[in-house]
Parts: structure tokens; C-alpha cells; sequence
């Protein structure tokens, strides 16, 4: 399964989403009757991989209520969230009075149906948040954004499969049992002091994380649990995952504003 035609889309934009790569992915995940995401992000691995059974957690409470949502309600849902994307709100005004509403709203339903209006609209597909946990993107100024409905049904059916959970990687990973398969995809560690791709997370992701993210690996390696975790190529990542077998790759990156500033990162997947 190496055609991105035979693959399945995530409904939302993401800043490191897997969809471009996935087939690298794929190709490292071992057999197994569970996978569990600590990181699920827009859930490009979820959709495409190929398990009976999958845990999929993340930090971020609002992605976590619309995957949920989506999960209950499938189609309602969708075309719920389908009326926000009219051409009348795709004006910036417009825009930030709505990303306004979702930093207040206690409608945690309005609040995931404005997150994909947000994600659709906003500047270049990113989730960020300030100081304070207020989404602040800024408008993305796109002629037509397109509502995801196909996108949103099929995560609807494989999501049937799903459990979802807003908690720490740690104690995600903590749930894994002998047979489980864990991938990882936590914010990247910095190729340089300058270039830090996890900065669009609102908390982070620090250097002392992601050395207990690897130890947390390796300690459940030796409990017959595989664990994959993808990462930016560096002195420091090679460092923590030395216990680990390596496959390494360029990857095209789409975070900078500058077309010019795009250019290839060196990457890897650490397989315990």
C-alpha cells in the first residue's frame, strides 16, 4: 500500500501530519491486534493503518471532544459543521469573530464544529495558542476553503474501532499490553536553536520529554511491546534512540511562510 490513491485522508490540515509519509510509516509498523497513538494528531496512521483495535490520546482537549463528536454522531455531525462554510464567513472580520467564540464558548459541540471551520480557514491549517491556551492563528485568506465532508465520514467509520482519550503520552503508553503496537509522533525536536517546529504547540515539547519518551519506549520494548517513533534526524535524537533500529529519510517541509525557506528535513523512525 504505497499509492496515496488506496489511502485515506485526514479532514484536517496539520503542521507534521504523517499523510505524505505514511507509506514510510506503514512500511515500520509491526503486526499486532491494538495500536496506540500517544500523539494521534490529525490521524493520518489511525486511518490508514491496519489494526482491529486502536487507543488514540492527545493533549489537546478540543481536537480530542471533535474526534469524539465525529465518533457519536458521524453524519449529523458533518452536516452541522458544514454550515459554518459559507462564503459570508470566509471574510476576516467574520474569522475572528468566530475564532473569538471558540476561545469563550462553553458549547463544546459549536467549539468542535468551529474547530474545523478554523482549521479550514486559518493560516496555513495550524493549531497554536497562546500564553493564555486562546487559539490565535491568524485568517488564512483562501478563495473557497472546502468542507471535508467525505474526509469526516470516512474517520467516522474507522473511528467505530477507536478509543479516544485526552492524557499524556506517558500515561498512554503506560496502557500498552504485550501485543500492542505503540507509534509516536510528538512534536520534533529542533534541527537547530533557530528552527523549532514544535513551537506551534502551546506547551512544547522539551528536550527532557523527549528523553522520557524514549526511555518509556525502551522500557516497553523489554514488556513485548513494539514501539515507532518518528523524529527529526539529529545528533540528539540518534542519541536517545540508540537502543533502536533507524530508518532514515528526507521529508519536504510545508511550516514556513516563505516558499523559498521550504526546504527538506532530514528524518528518521526509531523502532523499538
Amino acid at each position: 500500500m504505497t499509492k496515496k490513491q488506496f489511502l485515506t485522508k485526514p479532514f484536517l490540515k496539520w503542521a507534521g501530519g504523517k499523510f505524505k509519509i505514511i507509506d514510510k510509516i506503514l512500511a515500520e509498523l509491526p503486526k499486532g491486534q491494538r495500536l496506540i497513538e500517544p500523539f494521534v494528531g490529525s490521524g493520518a496512521v489511525f486511518l490508514n493503518a491496519p489494526y482491529k483495535q486502536f487507543l488514540l490520546a492527545d493533549t489537546n482537549q478540543d481536537l480530542i471532544d471533535l474526534f469524539t463528536f465525529i465518533q457519536q454522531e458521524g453524519q449529523d455531525f458533518a452536516d452541522y459543521a458544514a454550515k459554518l462554510f459559507i462564503p459570508e464567513n470566509n471574510q476576516a472580520d467574520v474569522f475572528y469573530e468566530l475564532r473569538a467564540e471558540f476561545n469563550i464558548t462553553t458549547d463544546t459541540r459549536r467549539k468542535a464544529a468551529l474547530f474545523i471551520y478554523l482549521n479550514r480557514h486559518c493560516f496555513n491549517g495550524l493549531y497554536r495558542c497562546n500564553s493564555k491556551g486562546g487559539f490565535n492563528v491568524p485568517f488564512g485568506r483562501y478563495k473557497k476553503p472546502s468542507f471535508p465532508y467525505d474526509f469526516i465520514l470516512s474517520f467516522y467509520e474507522k473511528s467505530q474501532q477507536a478509543t479516544f482519550l485526552h492524557q499524556d503520552f506517558l500515561q498512554t503508553m503506560d496502557m500498552a499490553q504485550p501485543g500492542d503496537v505503540v507509534y509516536c509522533d510528538p512534536p520534533y525536536a529542533p534541527l537547530s536553536p533557530t528552527a523549532n517546529f514544535s513551537d506551534y504547540t502551546a506547551a512544547g515539547f522539551s528536550q527532557e520529554q523527549q528523553q522520557q519518551l524514549a526511555d518509556k519506549a525502551y522500557e516497553l520494548s523489554q514488556r513485548g511491546v513494539s514501539v515507532v517513533i518518528s523524529n527529526h534526524d539529529t545528533p540528539f535524537t540518534r542519541e536517545i534512540y540508540q537502543k533502536a533500529s533507524i530508518v532514515e529519510f528526507d521529508v519536504q517541509r510545508f511550516i514556513s511562510s516563505k516558499a523559498n525557506q521550504r526546504n527538506k528535513a532530514p528524518e528518521l523512525v526509531a523502532c523499538f
